[in-house]
This record gives structure tokens, C-alpha cells and sequence, in this order.
């Protein structure tokens, strides 16, 4: 239960996971939002209509998964660290995983890191691509790193290893 351990059920997956169909057109967010606070900056971030308007600013968030195009501008500036991008086109095996990043050190282009799942467990190893850090994203990197294809829609975070 979320409520209790702040790790979304697979019911509560279910609600928000883009369908698969969608994952096999190319970059698409996904939104793991699930907690009622008044918050929009996902909203006013997306300029491809694809994050729906809040009828009430607690409202959780609601993507248009076929307006997405997985540009990661909703990345950033969501101040739960709850939205990624999953695009399972980059090659036949591995998929590439775009994640909120807000750790030191920061991870190099080409690094080899750990890759962690909802609960912070190693799941298996990945290698940062891109990291992206604008001053227009306010200290939220953005770090797209790839992953074996199967765990797309597991790995949620990276950990940097043993580092002493």
C-alpha cells in the first residue's frame, strides 16, 4: 500500500503505465504521481498538450500518452522526482531510461552505475548516455541512461556503487 511504504502497487502501476503499444512508438513520460497535493509544474512544463489540465490543482497528474513525444521537459520540473521518460526504440535489447538526478557526485557520459528499482534495489547495471543539466531545470539533472530492455519500466534510480 503507497500510503504506508510510498512504493506504488501494481494496481497503481496499472493506472499510469503507457500501453504497450505506445512504448513501441518511441520515447513516451510516465508519470508515477499518486498523492492528491496541490502541484502542477508537469502541467505548465509540457508545450505538446500531452499532460492534461488539473480541474483542481490537487488533482494527479493525466498524460495523453499519444501526444507525448518524450522531449523530458516534465523531468525536471517535477518536484517529487516522479516523472521519467522510457523509450524502448533505442535498439532491440535496450531500452533508454531518462530519470530525474539530484544526487552528488553527478554520474559522467559513459559511466557504468547500478540501476535501482521503486524500493532502491539493484536490479542490474546501465551506462549514463546524457546528462542533462540547464539552469532552466533548477538543479533537477536529467540523467538518460541505457538499460537492458526488460527493466524499462522497473529501474526508477541509479546508484553510483561502493565509493569508499
Amino acid at each position: 500500500m503507497i500510503e504506508v511504504t510510498g512504493v506504488p502497487t501494481a494496481k497503481d502501476l496499472a493506472r499510469v503505465l503507457p500501453p504497450r503499444d505506445r512504448l513501441a512508438q518511441g520515447p513516451v513520460a510516465v508519470i508515477e504521481c499518486f498523492q492528491r497535493i496541490p502541484c502542477n509544474p508537469c502541467y505548465t512544463a509540457c508545450k505538446f498538450d500531452a499532460i492534461q489540465e488539473f480541474a483542481d490543482i490537487n488533482d494527479t497528474p493525466t498524460i495523453k500518452h499519444e501526444n507525448c513525444n518524450g522531449c523530458g521537459l516534465c523531468v525536471s520540473k517535477c518536484p517529487g522526482l516522479a516523472i521519467f521518460v522510457v523509450d524502448e526504440t533505442y535498439s532491440d535489447h535496450e531500452a533508454l531510461v531518462k530519470l530525474p538526478y539530484e544526487f552528488l557526485p553527478v554520474p559522467a557520459k559513459g559511466a557504468e552505475v547500478d540501476l535501482l528499482d521503486r524500493e532502491g534495489r539493484v536490479v542490474g547495471r546501465g551506462r549514463v548516455e546524457r546528462v542533462q543539466n540547464a539552469k532552466v531545470q533548477d538543479r533537477t539533472l536529467v540523467v538518460s541512461v541505457v538499460v537492458p530492455k526488460e527493466l524499462s519500466m522497473e529501474v526508477r534510480n541509479i546508484g553510483m556503487g561502493d565509493r569508499g
